[in-house]
């Protein structure tokens, strides 16, 4: 059943109910997008640090679509997190939990890599440990994420 739903893709809407296997298929489908595309922007990461040297060219067709790629990239980090978010909505409502939650990993993520940019051109000012501590409230919002919304059974509603 709940590959049927995922096949429909149930990550459009953050509307109705889902049960733990729903989820953990869903969010681990997303994890496993992310990751392929992570991974071939750090092979593609090189080519985006290229300095105009007197004997190099203008143009440089792997710089170009390094960057290409790179805005791909963003545009599907930015997708996967609306998609994570509108499962976990749909898993916390059947929890009966608050439904706000569900952008707890989003936020943490995108606060984590804004962190990971600035740290490296304001060190002066930032110290790393302000980035290792959100990095640290980022890996327990996923695991609370994963937990409660993964393994638990759904909250018992009274009848009425």
């Amino acid at each position: 059943m709940a590959s049927a739903y995922l096949a429909r893709f149930g990550f459009r809407t953050d509307e109705g109910l889902i049960d733990a296997r729903t989820w953990r298929e869903g969010a681990g489908l997303l994890a496993v997008i992310f990751a392929v595309l992570s991974a071939i922007w750090l092979a593609l990461e090189p080519n985006a640090h290229r300095e105009l040297a007197p004997d190099s060219s203008l143009f440089d067709w792997a710089t170009f679509l390094t960057f290409v790629y790179l805005l791909f990239y963003a545009f599907a980090v930015l997708f996967i997190g609306i998609s994570l978010y509108n499962l976990c909505a749909k898993r916390l409502r059947a929890r009966s939990l608050p439904t706000g939650l569900a952008g707890l990993v989003p936020l943490a993520a995108l606060f984590s890599g804004a962190a990971h940019w600035l740290q490296p051109r304001v060190g002066e000012y930032l110290s790393y440990w302000y980035v290792a501590g959100i990095d640290a409230l980022l890996v327990a919002a996923i695991v609370w994420t994963v937990w409660e919304l993964g393994f638990k059974a759904p909250l018992e509603v009274g009848a009425g």
